[in-house]
């Protein structure tokens, strides 16, 4: 990427406590990773000596702002913008092959402004640790978030997400069945973690909705309880019994039921 959206009011947010040699690193890191996608190498000698900046404040910033794989310092959200950016690219390509331009009303995605992530420490405090890190959300994650409604682990589930390459129309399906999971399973114990869900594909299942049985509502319980109950009072001997007949017993329980339903 030859350029990014710079939002001044979200980068002043969360790097007032940058000293100024600080805050030159971070953006001279965050042009590195944008001109190269790619993360940034672990070996912080070597990426002083291309910033021409000091060791100490560049392995700093780097374990505030970005997260460290086997791979190098990764920024998600930078990682998230870069597969934006080319997915408009490509949608200009095709317009292109095409002889015309996207119809009217419908505008390309683009590479949305950027926002910076909460920093896992304050330079000013070095014993002070921030272990709730905000992941902001790549385009279209919310709305799954939001629909499905299990709100774990959402740093793998952002990861799972972007490795899901989006055709016309599949962000719809994804939210219209998250949402359609949920109204099946309302206790959200019975659905799998948001992580899990977005790996395994599920809006490729069918959503089966439970409906609950008659029987399993009657609140002095089912015929079939009803019998057995019947089968106990009288002991095999009828005349020991309060009612003459099963029939009788259970037209008395219908009764006692209706009543407690107007009560």
């Amino acid at each position: 990427m030859h350029y990014y959206n710079f939002n001044i009011g979200d980068y002043m947010k969360h790097t007032l406590h940058l000293t100024p040699g600080e805050d030159l690193a971070y953006r001279r890191l965050l042009d590195m990773y944008y001109d190269t996608e790619a993360p940034i190498p672990s070996n912080i000698p070597l990426v002083s000596r291309r910033l021409r900046m000091a060791s100490e404040i560049v392995e700093s910033v780097l374990n505030e702002f970005f997260d460290l794989t086997d791979e190098g310092y990764k920024n998600y959200r930078a990682d998230g913008e870069i597969a934006d950016y080319h997915k408009f690219l490509e949608k200009q390509k095709a317009n292109g092959r095409l002889g015309g331009r996207p119809k009217k009303g419908k505008k390309p995605i683009g590479n949305p402004a950027i926002t910076q992530a909460e920093p896992k420490k304050s330079l000013n405090n070095k014993q002070q640790t921030t272990t709730n890190k905000q992941y902001i959300s790549p385009i279209g994650f919310d709305l799954f978030w939001d629909a499905y409604d299990k709100k774990v682990g959402k740093p793998n589930s952002i990861k799972a997400w972007l490795k899901i390459k989006f055709v016309d129309g599949l962000l719809e399906t994804i939210v219209s069945k998250a949402k359609a999971d949920k109204k099946a399973k309302p206790d959200n114990k019975f659905r799998k973690d948001p992580e899990r869900w977005l790996k395994g594909q599920h809006w490729l299942d069918e959503v089966v909705i439970e409906q609950a049985s008659e029987e399993k509502l009657m609140p002095l319980g089912t015929d079939a309880q009803i019998e057995a109950a019947y089968r106990i009072e009288c002991g095999g001997d009828p005349t020991r019994a309060r009612f003459n007949s099963y029939q009788e017993m259970r037209k008395f329980v219908q009764e006692f039921r209706d009543k407690r339903k107007v009560a």
